[in-house]
C-alpha cells in the first residue's frame, strides 16, 4: 500500500532530521571537542606521580624504544641488550627456557613478556591520560605482588618495529611500510611480535585490571558443549600445536592463544551488523596473548600477504584502485583489513580446519551467563575479559570493570578514528533502521 504524498514527506523528513541531529551529536562528541588546553608538560611530575614509566619508559637510554627485564632472567655473563630487538629476543628465549612456569602465563605456553607500542617513548608525546595505565602495566612487571611473578616489558617505538620487521620479515618490509597506514601496521606488528616472541600484547588506551600473570585460571579450562552439536571441547580434549613448547595433556593443560570477545551477538538476528561487526562473534584486538609460532597468527599473515597480492594484481589490471597502492590504501577498512574482523577470520579458519565438528557461534557467551571456551590449545574469554563495562546499548552480557572475570579496560581514545559525515550517516542509518548495511566505514 502507497503511504500518501504528505505522510511520505514527513516521514522522510523525520529520517533526515533524525540523521542529521545524529551526526551533529557525533561531531559534538569528538574526542578534543571539549579537551582544555594541553598543559606544559612537567618532567618533575611525571618523575614524581608515575615514576616506573619516568625511568623505564621517558627516561631509558635504549635504541628502537624502552624496556625492563627481570635482573633473574639475565646471566651474570650476559652484556646487556642495546636495542630493544635484542632485549626482546634475549627476554623470550629467558623466559621459555626454564622448565619453571613463573615466566609464563598460569596453565600456558605464553611467555611473560608485555608489549606496547607509541610513536614514540617520550611521554610529552603521549596523550595525558595513558600515563597513568601504562604505569600500572609496569607495576606488574617490575613490582608485582608476592603471589604473581614478574614480567618482561618493552615499549616499542617507529624505530623498533622497523628493526623488528628487518629482522623477522625483510620480504615484506616494502610492502609493509608503502601498503599500510601507520595503525594498520601497529595491528600488523602485535601479531607479529606475538609470532615470533610470544607475550602478551595491550594497546596503550588499556588498563590492567588483573596481572597478565593471573588471566588464565581452572575454571578457563572446564570442558563445555556445544548445545547444537553436543560436541565437548575443553582441558579434556586438549592437544597441542607442533610448534608448542611443551607437550600438553589433560592433566596438564595449556594455553597457547589467548583472545577475548568483543561482540557478542545472536547469530540469527542482523544484530551484529546493525553495531558494525562483521561477524556475530567478533574477537577484539586491542589485547591478546601467545606463545611463539601459533599456527592462527600464520594463517592471519597468510591472509594478509594474499590480500596484498590481490590489491596489486587489480594495481596492475587498471583498476579504480590505482592510487590506493603504495598509498596505505587509504579506502581499505582496519577493522577487516587487518583489525579484529581479520583476527577473527583468521582464528576461525584454523580452528574449523583443525577441529572437527567446530561451531564458531558456538562460542557466544549469551546462554551460560559468560563463559571462557578452550577449544584446542586457544582460549577465548567472554566479553568481560578485555571488554568489561559496557553500557545499556551495545552490552551483549559484558560484566561491570569490578567483575573477576575482568582482565583489562579498554579506554578507546580513538586517536585512528577521524570523523566523517558519510560514514556517521551510514552508521546512524544501519542503526537505526536496519539499512545500508554495505554503506561505507572508512573515512574518504
Amino acid at each position: 500500500m502507497l503511504l500518501p504524498h504528505s505522510l511520505f514527506r514527513r516521514r522522510l523528513r523525520l529520517m533526515l532530521l533524525a540523521g542529521l541531529a545524529s551526526a551533529a551529536a557525533a561531531l559534538w562528541m569528538l574526542p578534543g571537542r571539549h579537551d582544555q588546553p594541553s598543559q606544559p608538560f612537567d618532567a618533575e611530575e611525571l618523575e614524581e606521580q608515575h615514576p616506573l614509566v619516568w625511568k623505564h619508559i621517558h627516561s631509558f637510554d635504549g635504541i628502537g624504544g624502552a624496556w625492563y627485564i627481570p635482573p633473574a632472567w639475565i646471566p651474570p655473563t650476559q652484556p646487556p641488550p642495546k636495542t630493544i630487538l635484542d632485549a626482546a629476543i634475549l627476554a623470550s628465549k629467558a623466559s621459555l627456557s626454564v622448565p619453571e612456569r613463573r615466566r609464563r602465563l598460569a596453565y600456558s605456553n605464553i611467555p611473560l613478556l608485555m608489549h606496547q607500542t607509541g610513536p614514540s617513548s617520550k611521554v610529552n608525546t603521549w596523550k595525558p591520560e595513558a600515563v597513568p595505565w601504562v604505569e600500572q602495566w609496569l607495576e606488574h612487571a617490575v613490582s608485582p605482588h608476592a603471589e604473581t611473578p614478574a614480567m618482561a616489558y618493552f615499549f616499542w617505538d617507529d624505530e623498533g618495529i622497523d628493526m623488528f620487521m628487518e629482522e623477522y620479515e625483510k620480504d615484506f618490509v616494502g610492502d609493509f611500510n608503502n601498503m599500510f597506514t601507520p595503525v594498520e601496521r601497529v595491528d600488523i606488528f602485535r601479531i607479529l611480535a606475538c609470532k615470533y616472541l610470544g607475550g602478551v600484547y595491550a594497546d596503550i588506551d588499556t588498563q590492567p585490571l588483573r596481572p597478565p600473570a593471573t588471566w588464565i585460571g581452572p575454571a578457563d579450562l572446564t570442558p563445555w558443549t556445544d548445545d547444537l552439536t553436543n560436541k565437548t571441547h575443553g582441558s579434556s580434549h586438549l592437544h597441542h600445536h607442533p610448534n608448542a613448547t611443551t607437550t600438553t595433556t589433560a592433566s596438564q593443560p595449556v594455553v597457547n592463544l589467548l583472545w577475548g570477545i568483543e561482540a557478542d551477538t545472536d547469530p540469527s538476528s542482523n544484530a551484529y551488523w546493525r553495531m558494525g561487526y562483521t561477524y556475530p562473534i567478533q574477537l577484539t584486538q586491542w589485547a591478546l596473548a601467545s606463545s611463539p609460532g601459533h599456527p592462527a597468527l600464520d594463517q592471519f599473515m597468510d591472509n594478509l600477504l594474499a590480500e596484498v597480492r590481490l590489491e596489486k594484481e587489480n594495481a596492475m589490471g587498471g583498476g579504480d584502485d590505482d592510487d590506493d597502492v603504495g598509498n596505505g590504501n587509504s579506502r581499505a577498512d582496519p577493522l577487516t583489513r587487518t583489525g579484529p574482523a581479520a583476527v577473527t577470520l583468521a582464528t576461525i579458519q584454523w580452528l574449523e580446519r583443525e577441529v572437527q565438528d567446530f561451531r564458531w557461534n558456538s562460542l557466544t557467551g549469551l546462554k551460560d551467563g559468560g563463559k571462557s571456551k578452550l577449544v584446542q590449545d586457544v582460549l577465548i574469554l567472554p566479553i568481560t575479559g578485555f571488554s568489561p563495562g559496557r553500557g545499556i546499548y551495545g552490552n551483549m552480557g559484558s560484566k561491570p570493570t569490578s567483575h573477576p572475570d575482568a582482565r583489562l579496560v579498554h579506554h578507546a581514545l580513538g586517536s585512528w578514528k577521524k570523523f566523517d559525515w558519510l560514514v556517521e550517516y551510514g552508521k546512524f542509518c544501519r542503526t537505526a533502521f536496519g539499512l545500508c548495511r554495505d554503506w561505507t566505514k572508512v573515512v574518504s
